[in-house]
């Protein structure tokens, strides 16, 4: 199973220079393969093949360009081998209908990382403190967080610059066993995610939305001021760091929101069901797209089922047509518009909060598509209903608070609707 750790680099001023050098060498050395590649016909063998046909030009490269000399071996190999990355990336997005173009040029603002594969790093202590050891290049001063289990092998290590100028060091594992998941799972959840409750489940658990106004309106504040800017100008960098910077947080307060929200279902279920949404049409809308946008659905649904992977837990993802509409109770569908926030059957009566409904509904159509059968302690009717018949029912977490004290908030709020 791929898993990866990350951790913050902290050069020195000439480490950095160095870091860009590396950097911007293996930019140039990509454009150049980039252009070897495509002058080599398609029946000249498979992607792969031809990749490697430019790859074994290497040698013969070094003894004109001076420059790769200071490039370890590993380093310059997965330069070139990124075109077929970068190839398989775009097929990928045409079969799900994006209109791509071709691979071009990359500028030095787009190439922006560069890898080691299986050798040429090590970990060393260094006047009393943990150092990334790089071959051909430095000793860098890392923040070591977290240990990497002895019995994991470190495929490679991706060093990578952020918009802020700042540098990561990503270390790849593919030796972590993937967890059985349960035959019989006990604990199952349905999960309807929305704009102003960002997760609703069939155990009573509501999970706000995340709010980012106050960081959305100092980015708005920042990028209008570097509008004002001379393209290209000192004071025109200066201010576009700012603005990355703020993007910066704004993304990271997200992602730590998601990762502790996914952890949570991944960690407390043994099954947990999801809309598959397709999010294209929504965000070409004009109605709520920035809102959907920061959102992040799919963000929220990838980073679950890699923990559920990850945690040995069912994950799947059901058709959400009609999951609103559909009663939980009798299965008879009634339309209702948007600001209706109740739901109520007008075959069986059956009243509760919309989302809610449609969370239970969720649930069952996971049961379904899995094949796992409704026992009495996964029938969602039985153990769901009963916690809440209306929207004041439900235990509401504020997204805030996710953010700042992470899962064990969730833990108590499912313990207080059961």
């Amino acid at each position: 199973m791929h898993y990866a750790y990350r951790y913050r680099l902290h050069p020195t001023e000439a480490q950095r220079e160095t870091l860009n050098f590396h950097r911007d060498t293996c930019r140039q050395l990509y454009n150049h393969a980039l252009t070897e590649f495509e002058q080599i016909p398609q029946s000249a063998g498979t992607l792969t093949q031809r990749v490697r046909q430019v790859r074994d030009q290497l040698p013969d490269l070094k003894d004109w360009w001076d420059d790769l000399t200071e490039l370890y071996s590993t380093v310059a190999q997965a330069a070139v081998m990124r075109i077929e990355d970068a190839i398989e990336a775009l097929s990928e997005l045409k079969t799900k209908g994006y209109d791509v173009g071709s691979l071009n040029w990359k500028s030095p603002r787009e190439y922006r990382s560069f890898t080691y594969v299986q050798k040429g790093f090590e970990f060393d202590k260094k006047n009393g403190q943990t150092v990334l050891s790089l071959k051909t290049l430095a000793d860098i001063p890392l923040s070591y967080h977290r240990e990497i289990p002895d019995d994991l092998t470190v495929k490679e290590v991706s060093i990578k610059q952020e918009r802020t100028g700042e540098w990561d060091a990503s270390f790849a594992v593919d030796d972590k066993e993937e967890p059985a998941k349960p035959e019989n799972p006990a604990r199952c959840v349905g999960i309807d995610v929305g704009i102003l409750k960002y997760a609703h489940d069939t155990d009573g658990c509501a999970v706000g939305s995340l709010d980012l106004q106050h960081e959305q309106e100092r980015l708005k504040r920042e990028q209008r001021s570097l509008s004002r800017k001379q393209h290209g100008s000192n004071n025109w960098e200066k201010q576009r760091l700012k603005v990355a910077k703020r993007h910066q947080k704004v993304r990271r307060k997200r992602h730590d929101f998601l990762h502790k929200l996914s952890n949570y279902y991944a960690t407390e279920y043994d099954m947990v069901a999801v809309e598959d949404l397709d999010v294209k049409p929504m965000l070409e809308s004009t109605g709520n797209s920035q809102n959907t946008a920061s959102a992040a659905w799919d963000t929220f649904t990838t980073l679950l089922e890699y923990k559920c992977k990850r945690e040995g837990t069912h994950f799947v993802e059901v058709d959400p047509a009609g999951t609103t509409k559909q009663c939980a109770s009798c299965g008879v569908g009634s339309d209702k518009p948007l600001w209706v926030r109740e739901h109520s059957c007008p075959a069986c009566g059956f009243e509760m909060d919309r989302d809610a409904n449609a969370a239970i509904n969720i649930l069952f159509r996971g049961f379904e598509k899995l094949g796992l059968g409704q026992s009495e302690e996964t029938t969602p009717v039985e153990t769901a209903l009963p916690l809440f018949t209306s929207s004041d029912g439900a235990d509401v977490v504020d997204g805030k608070r996710v953010v700042e004290t992470g899962s064990p908030t969730l833990k108590e709020a499912a313990t207080a609707a059961e």
